[in-house]
């Protein structure tokens, strides 16, 4: 049987919305045109491809902390989906777990789109994600990982790490962030999305540069600690993927 007609799971994508859901006011960038996918468009993309159930994960893009656009995602079909939603780093433990109990698995961290100082105070919410269970997830860049790991590696944190971790392919095998990111495979509780290679890739589709780090990747963490996601609809790619 071929890998296009088994069952699957999706997890990392993105619903965004405009019309009915406008973006904030105060974010740094406005997905337009091919970057916008709506809830219902996005179910027929994953009947299309035989996807059954997607991690929807809230776009600091257009969207920052404003989790309205899939919460409703998740009232129309409750069966297909849970989310991860992007939060103030002062949210309560309180508030967290009112998520949770909305289908809510874990928070979404970028210091690829926001830098490290922009994360300088979320201390307290990691303590909160590792009470409740929840998911701490972060896309990072090049070797910003290293000076992340002190804060989160005392915690008994369930950790997600986007996009293969977004290397700097020309900066070697051996990189900083690289090493700190193969680190992690060990314990068993960090996942890794082999996912968004649009993103670090220096030759574009169909991402040949990509192939030797997601192979190393996944024969360090092993499929069990790996996880598919197609990164629909691909923000800020400058070329259309499907």
């Amino acid at each position: 049987m071929r890998a296009i007609d088994l069952p699957k799971i999706d997890g990392h994508c993105h619903v965004l919305d405009p019309r009915h859901f406008p973006y904030a006011p105060d974010v740094a960038y406005r997905p337009q045109g091919q970057e916008i996918g709506t809830t219902d468009y996005f179910v027929h993309v994953m009947k299309a491809y035989g996807v059954e159930h997607a991690l929807l994960v809230g776009p600091n893009s257009g969207y920052g902390n404003d989790n309205r656009c899939l919460p409703d995602a998740l009232a129309r079909h409750p069966q297909r989906f849970k989310r991860v939603a992007v939060v103030p780093a002062h949210t309560t433990l309180a508030e967290l777990k009112a998520l949770q109990d909305q289908g809510v698995v874990g928070i979404a961290f970028n210091p690829a789109l926001h830098g490290l100082a922009y994360y300088a105070d979320i201390d307290g919410l990691l303590a909160h994600l590792a009470a409740l269970g929840m998911w701490a997830q972060f896309q990072v860049t090049g070797d910003q990982l290293p000076e992340l790991l002190p804060r989160v590696q005392n915690l008994p944190l369930r950790l997600m790490i986007d996009h293969c971790g977004r290397p700097v392919l020309a900066d070697g095998p051996d990189a900083p962030g690289v090493r700190a990111l193969l680190g992690l495979a060990e314990g068993g509780r960090t996942l890794l999305k082999l996912s968004g290679f649009a993103k670090f890739s220096q030759t574009g589709f169909p991402f040949a540069d990509c192939r030797a780090h997601v192979r190393r990747l996944l024969q360090v963490f092993g499929a069990e600690q790996c996880i598919w996601a197609s990164d629909w609809p691909y923000l800020r790619a400058d070329y259309r993927l499907d």
